[in-house]
């Protein structure tokens, strides 16, 4: 696509979400920082919070690490004798020029909406990971996206290439700098699963009070591949808008995504996810618990089903815990064939006072009362999680029923 088209579509408004200045925030590298050892303690701090490990506990409980900080690649590691490819995507462009023509930009395309475009005429920036045919990485890949100076725009290119029968978990944590008061996040995300090959991909996010997000995110699974999505963001963000979507293009491919919000007063989140349902015998299961303390949230959620045999099944689920703030949930199905399987759920309100009284009436506080009911409606089984992050998303959630919004 040409430079002119590209430089035009920096005027193309998303299709969602609030409108946003890119001239508002710079880009310019500022190169100071080299490592995530030059980062604050309190900065350190939030990597771990969002899955990121470092030290002996990164030796012992992830296969590699990539680390970006505003627009530069500061760590890339891959443990010795583990099967993967994991490197910049400038990098990755310069060493296969036959993959760029086959994946970069083909699942996303570049023309999409300002946010894409932007990123596409910048330097290549982000992941690039392979996992080649029939190798099975056990431990998760971590990869960590940090805006670490104010006014900050970070543009992110990633390509995920999971070839015929492979196997791997990504851990994606984003977050910003203890110190940044605003700045802007752009992650653009191409995921390609090939036959019979599984990729898990859970990202937490945990940005800064005034930080604007626009992840754009597509990945394209084969015959009996499978995409699970696993999705937490509990802490307060400006602005985020994404609407990931997922192509099911053989028989029997899978999809699962899965989304745990909070939107705390001051908080805009317009939350989505698609799947398209291409081949007899995909299944998606699409499931997202939101609760606001104030915050407003927009959740919407899509099956699409193009061909006979498939199934699939969408929940929307909202719990209002202030006066301020909404929830809106848009639930939609499109199904093209007469024989599809497709159901959806969608709720909001507010917790029943009866279920409060009939936890006090066994002893429990109010304020422990409403904890409880709120972490069981926030229990999301999330299917491929390695056990540390599970327990670290845990805590995570026991730490916001204690001090968040009751």
């Amino acid at each position: 696509m040409s430079n002119e088209t590209l430089k035009a579509a920096l005027e193309k408004k998303a299709v969602y979400g609030n409108d946003i200045d890119l001239n508002a925030y710079s880009d310019t590298d500022k190169n100071d920082l080299k490592s995530v050892e030059d980062l604050s303690q309190e900065t350190r701090d939030r990597l771990e919070y969002v899955g990121i490990e470092t030290g002996e506990a990164e030796e012992e409980n992830r296969s590699a690490s990539f680390v970006q900080l505003d627009n530069n690649a500061v760590e890339v590691k891959v443990k010795k004798q583990t099967p993967l490819e994991l490197m910049s995507t400038g990098k990755a462009a310069e060493k296969y020029p036959e993959l760029v023509e086959k994946y970069w930009w083909k699942a996303v395309k570049p023309d999409t909406d300002k946010y894409t475009a932007k990123t596409a005429l910048e330097k290549e920036q982000g992941y690039f990971i392979r996992v080649r045919a029939g190798e099975k990485i056990t431990t998760p890949l971590q990869a960590c996206m940090c805006i670490s100076h104010d006014q900050q725009l970070q543009h992110v290119h990633n390509v995920v290439i999971i070839e015929d029968g492979a196997e791997l978990s990504i851990i994606s944590g984003c977050t910003s700098a203890h110190e940044v008061e605003s700045g802007m996040h752009i992650g653009i995300s191409e995921m390609y699963i090939g036959k019979n090959a599984k990729l898990s991909f859970t990202m937490i996010h945990s940005w800064g009070e005034n930080v604007i997000v626009r992840p754009r995110t597509v990945a394209m699974v084969e015959e009996g591949g499978q995409y699970i999505s696993n999705y937490v963001s509990i802490e307060k963000a400006k602005d985020v808008q994404m609407y990931p979507t997922v192509h099911l293009n053989g028989k029997d491919a899978v999809a699962r995504l899965n989304s745990i919000l909070v939107a705390p007063e001051g908080s805009h989140l317009d939350i989505g996810g698609k799947v398209i349902l291409n081949a007899e015998g995909c299944r998606a299961e699409s499931i997202t618990r939101t609760i606001s303390t104030g915050g407003e949230v927009i959740n919407r959620g899509c099956m699409t089903g193009t061909v006979e045999g498939i199934r699939a099944h969408l929940e929307c689920d909202g719990l209002m815990l202030s006066n301020k703030g909404y929830i809106y949930a848009i639930p939609e199905l499109d199904a093209q064939t007469g024989n599809a399987e497709m159901s959806h759920e969608a709720a909001v309100g507010r917790i029943n006072p009866e279920e409060i009284e009939y936890l006090m009436a066994r002893g429990m506080s109010e304020d422990d009362a409403t904890a409880t009911i709120v972490r069981g409606f926030l229990n999301v089984n999330i299917e491929g999680l390695p056990d540390s992050l599970a327990k670290k998303i845990e805590k995570t959630l026991d730490s916001f029923k204690y001090n968040k919004g009751m």
